[in-house]
């Protein structure tokens, strides 16, 4: 018999905020923060989960080094699902408070993203390696390419608030 994949949920978290001014991850929506409001939809979804790219007590960091943007994150999520018995990750961006309830099953198997949301995905853990090469030998640094170069399905999830300025928070 057949086991059933184990899931890994990946919350990227790294990003610096630019545009928003201050940490995005602990920003409020409703008396809540950005990334406990992710934690909470996805948890129930997976079988275990983690926070990538924060430099405090609830994070791993980006591999293979900070700065590498989603890729970096995605790239130390999959290494951590390979060193840990994880068969998939499933990620969100910690903006993405209106994470869907089902998305792990929608995704899978992966490897698939969101269509126009690519932090939303599903990734065969076996994708580490190549995404380490990827990162010590190309400049391209795009979400999008990556998803293109690895064959990604694209799922219709319809539309999700993203939040990256404190005017998308306040609407």
């Amino acid at each position: 018999m057949r086991r059933k994949p184990r899931l890994l949920g990946a919350v990227l978290a790294g990003g610096q905020s630019r545009r928003f001014g201050s940490d995005k991850a602990l920003a409020l929506l409703d008396g809540v923060s950005l990334l406990d409001h992710v934690l909470a939809r996805l948890r129930p979804q997976v079988d275990g989960l983690i926070v990538v790219g924060r430099d405090d007590a609830v994070g791993i960091p980006d591999r293979p080094s900070p700065g590498l943007g989603p890729l970096g994150g995605l790239c130390a999520a999959l290494a951590y699902a390979q060193a840990n018995g994880f068969d998939m990750v499933v990620t969100s961006g910690c903006d993405l408070p209106e994470v869907p309830l089902d998305l792990a099953a929608r995704l899978a198997p992966g490897p698939a993203v969101a269509r126009g949301q690519p932090l939303f995905g599903a990734w065969p853990a076996n994708l580490g390696p190549d995404l380490d090469r990827h990162l010590a030998t190309s400049g391209d640094r795009s979400l999008r390419a990556w998803v293109g170069s690895t064959g990604a399905r694209s799922v219709d999830l319809g539309t999700f608030r993203n939040i990256n300025t404190p005017s998308d928070l306040e609407e």
